[in-house]
């Protein structure tokens, strides 16, 4: 299995990076970071050099080789098409679309609504002001966290993780979604599931290295 080569372009509390993270650790691939500050100097994803690697102007990118692949979905995918073992998504058909709908929920129905540049069109284009894009923060992930909860706690198929006894795509989509309820400050309570699971997936090494704060970019007093 190759180990060498990938460049993952990051930002440090960036959820859909964080998930990148999280694949790249459990399939136990090397990576160099290569920080693009969201915020610094208006945005570093807006530059020239960097919307050449992706037009899009988010993170992640992953280039592997001369190839670049973007969304974080589509890298995990391919991580998991590339280097097949261990295995993000099932060997079944039934369970990869079960592991698929609830990493969409995440990033598909909540996260896209809830990410940096859309607070910052809010407050830019609407006069939100903090209290009221927490607010909207809190909303969308408990949306996205009252359906998971559901799907999660009444079906078989969930074990210690997401979808059975092995971390994988799921969990690492819950998990840095989770971290930002935790930042906006979301009643958990609601979602002992999700708790029980954000606990299990916190206690693996490939979690911890992917968390924000161990991130070489992460400020020294990371904000809450």
């Amino acid at each position: 299995m190759t180990t060498m080569g990938f460049v993952l372009y990051d930002y440090w509390r960036s959820s859909a990076a964080y998930r990148v993270r999280i694949a790249l650790n459990l399939k136990g691939l090397s990576y160099a970071s290569r920080p693009v500050h969201l915020v610094r100097d208006g945005g570093e994803q807006h530059s020239a050099d960097y919307q050449a690697i992706n037009p899009s102007q988010l993170v992640p990118s992953l280039l592997d080789g001369e190839r670049v692949v973007t969304q974080s979905l589509a890298i995990m995918e391919y991580l998991d098409e590339t280097h097949p073992e261990p295995a993000l998504l099932p060997a079944d058909a039934r369970g990869r679309a079960r592991v698929r709908a609830l990493a969409m929920t995440v990033s598909s129905d909540a996260h896209p609504i809830g990410n940096l540049r859309v607070l910052q069109y809010l407050q830019s284009t609407f006069n939100a002001d903090e209290l009221q894009r927490a607010d909207w923060s809190r909303h969308w992930i408990a949306v996205s966290f009252t359906a998971l909860e559901t799907m999660l706690a009444n079906n078989a198929a969930t074990g210690r993780y997401c979808h059975g006894d092995v971390p994988g795509m799921a969990d690492a989509c819950l998990v840095p979604q989770f971290y930002n309820a935790l930042r906006w400050k979301l009643s958990l309570e609601p979602y002992p599931t999700l708790q029980r699971i954000y606990d299990e997936c916190s206690a693996l090494e490939a979690f911890r290295r992917a968390a924000p704060e161990a991130q070489p970019d992460a400020p020294a007093a990371a904000p809450a």
